[in-house]
């Protein structure tokens, strides 16, 4: 049985419990963090820490813990669980004021901090990485600030289901004819060896994955240009890819039924993810 932590408390999962008042649970009025776990270590814990605690500051939340505790927290949770290859999940919400409001509770109202670990064996090493997924477009419809990592995630949700329900892995949203993101990712495509990105705004989250992979591009002398793209240009792409802090960089070999290249993981994709996981397994904490 799993270790989980709930303000403050490390307990058994079975034991974890949050009051039915919880602004999380009632308005959606949280944030969260997924940081991977390699070899036992954690994954750009730095650049979660920084964007959690951007999204709270977007909306007027305090932070209840320190950088230096929540990683201490991370490592014991690692630790406890044994996790060698898996994720920690972090969500931190404006807590539970005692009843029902939509205006925002007394600023000293306590928080709710819980974080719990996933075990995931093969992570590195998945399967999809090395056949690639085939992805859908829909229309995106989420509100307008999508740059803050909150926890409203009913839309991306059913876009996964919209996509499974097609025989597809994920879909891709689309608006005013551009491609924002994936459900859960970073999009990107590549045409003639260019690496072809959305451009950062409050349109897409600000993905650490995103920005450690363009970075590692770059340094590898790989062209990268930030700019929207339409879904008809993704699907004439030689090939396609999306990133996030579970999946690191997944090759995308479909989208709305065209194929992609020959079909299969494309060269900068899968480059890109080799050097992503050496790169981050050296600076893993």
């Amino acid at each position: 049985m799993r270790t989980v932590y709930v303000n403050g408390e490390y307990l058994p999962e079975n034991e974890a419990k949050i009051s039915i008042f919880d602004r999380g649970f009632l308005m959606a009025d949280g944030v969260y963090e997924v940081t991977s776990v390699l070899d036992g270590k954690l994954i750009d814990f730095d650049g979660h820490a920084v964007r959690l605690q951007r999204s709270l500051t977007e909306l007027g939340m305090q932070n209840p813990i320190s950088k230096e505790d929540l990683l201490e927290v991370h490592r014991e949770l690692v630790r406890t669980n044994g996790i060698n290859e898996g994720l920690v999940y972090l969500q931190i919400t404006r807590g539970a004021p005692g009843d029902r409001d939509f205006a925002f509770p007394p600023e000293d109202t306590p928080q709710t901090v819980v974080l719990f670990t996933q075990d995931k064996p093969g992570l590195a090493d998945s399967a999809q990485s090395k056949k690639g997924i085939k992805v859908i477009s829909i229309e995106d419809i989420r509100w307008g600030r999508r740059d803050i990592k909150t926890v409203q995630l009913l839309y991306p949700s059913m876009g996964k289901m919209m996509a499974k329900k097609e025989g597809c892995d994920d879909a891709w949203m689309v608006e005013d004819g551009y491609v924002t993101e994936g459900t859960s990712n970073n999009a990107y495509i590549v045409k003639g060896g260019k690496i072809i990105t959305r451009q950062l705004s409050t349109d897409i989250l600000h993905g650490i994955t995103r920005a450690a992979v363009l970075r590692f591009a770059k340094e590898a002398q790989m062209e990268v240009e930030e700019r929207s793209f339409t879904i008809d240009e993704a699907k004439e792409a030689d090939e396609a890819f999306f990133t996030s802090a579970s999946a690191f960089v997944m090759p995308v070999v479909e989208i709305d039924g065209a194929t992609l290249g020959d079909g299969t993981p494309g060269s900068v994709a899968t480059r890109l993810r080799e050097i992503y996981l050496d790169e981050s397994r050296k600076m893993a904490i």
